[in-house]
């Protein structure tokens, strides 16, 4: 027993040190953002260019944004983070992403968009969604260092009680949103613990292992479900499936 809780306090440690060691080489470049555009907009002021200040400053704001998206990461991952839950058409949605998506994972990598008929509605915060959208497919990015395609979707799916298990959620219809690359996919051991806090495959100080956290953490915010496939050679498909809320024309009629 005393073996185990030694282990449990070694691992718990290491934990932290993952934590706040990504977190840390984060917000340190997300300050130096902050205080390299102020020091820039003084000077400019100080030269009498006061006109030349703006850009600097909307560039130490662009890093305040940044930090606070890093907090909202931090805040869903401990299930403590305020949403804004309202009726959101996930397939205008993810039409509407379109654009910064192609942008977001480069010319390399092939979009293609398979959306349902859009006759019904999630409710959860769009805002939130749209970021872990475009958490997956940034993750999709680098698992196709050469090139891919990728496939984001839409379609409503029933589950029944033995498709889900573990009673983590109620049965019903849901609306999954998914994500599909051809990348270089994941190997078991790494897909048992893909949506644990701290842990990452990055080289250090390139991410704090709470992408995919955060995504974990809104979906179960929502009332819904996260579920993944990946294989190596053969890419990843992560499905968030959020509860089906209204359809539109029986709301209508």
């Amino acid at each position: 027993m005393a073996a185990e809780e030694t282990l449990r306090q070694a691992q718990k440690m290491e934990a932290v040190g993952q934590l706040t060691g990504g977190i840390a080489h984060d917000f340190n470049n997300m300050l130096q953002g902050v205080a390299g555009g102020l020091e820039m907009a003084r000077r400019r002021i100080a030269e009498g260019r006061a006109g030349e200040a703006g850009r600097y400053l909307d560039a130490a704001r662009g890093a305040v944004d940044r930090a606070a998206g890093l907090t909202r990461r931090l805040l869903a991952f401990a299930r403590r983070q305020r949403l804004d839950p309202k009726p959101v058409d996930a397939d205008a949605l993810v039409a509407g992403m379109a654009d910064l998506i192609r942008r977001a994972v480069g010319p390399g990598i092939g979009l293609e968009l398979r959306l349902r008929d859009g006759t019904g509605s999630v409710v959860c915060d769009a805002n939130e969604l749209e970021s872990a959208l475009l958490n997956l497919c940034i993750n999709a990015r680098d698992a196709m260092p050469g090139g891919g395609r990728l496939l984001v979707g839409t379609e409503e799916v029933r589950l029944s009680a033995a498709d889900i298990p573990d009673g983590e959620a109620p049965p019903g219809c849901y609306v999954a949103v998914s994500v599909s690359d051809t990348g270089t996919g994941m190997p078991p051991e790494v897909m048992e613990r893909v949506f644990e806090p701290f842990f990452t495959t990055k080289p250090q100080g390139q991410g704090t292992g709470l992408g995919l956290s955060q995504v974990y953490g809104f979906v179960k915010q929502s009332g819904g479900l996260v579920r993944i496939e990946s294989a190596p050679g053969r890419g990843t498909t992560v499905r968030l499936l959020l509860p089906l809320h209204e359809r539109m024309g029986a709301a209508e009629a």
